[in-house]
């Protein structure tokens, strides 16, 4: 049965990001659930946290921020971020980067996903 959960939440996370019918996540909403980010995660480009910034991570290469020194599976990544990637990385961590060493081990629920993204969007305006 939790196989079949994970499955069909993943299913429906690639189905709401990637058919093009986007839903709208609510960024109040995502700023709540950036509260299970925050301890590692800032939007201060210069703050050095556990976990690199969240600062412009939109369009940005993976594994790019200067000065954070990240785990060899990020270094050899070769995507930039954006919002379907986001998606798979909050959904699976460990999956999508096998080897990274964020100890999070994703959102589980895909509107606190779509949420999140409209706080990260928000926050690049």
């Amino acid at each position: 049965m939790r196989i079949f959960k994970k499955s069909l939440l993943a299913v429906t996370t690639v189905a709401l990001l990637s058919v093009g019918v986007q839903a709208e996540g609510d960024a109040a909403k995502g700023k709540k659930v950036y509260g299970k980010c925050k301890a590692c995660h800032s939007f201060d480009a210069k703050a050095r946290k556990m976990g690199p910034t969240f600062a412009g991570i939109l369009g940005r290469k993976a594994g790019s921020v200067e000065g954070y020194r990240y785990s060899k599976a990020f270094q050899q990544t070769d995507f930039t971020w954006d919002e379907e990637k986001l998606a798979d990385f909050m959904l699976a961590p460990k999956k999508m980067v096998k080897g990274n060493k964020m100890p999070f081990g994703g959102l589980r629920k895909p509107q606190d996903i779509e949420n999140l993204i409209a706080f990260l969007k928000s926050k690049a305006e």
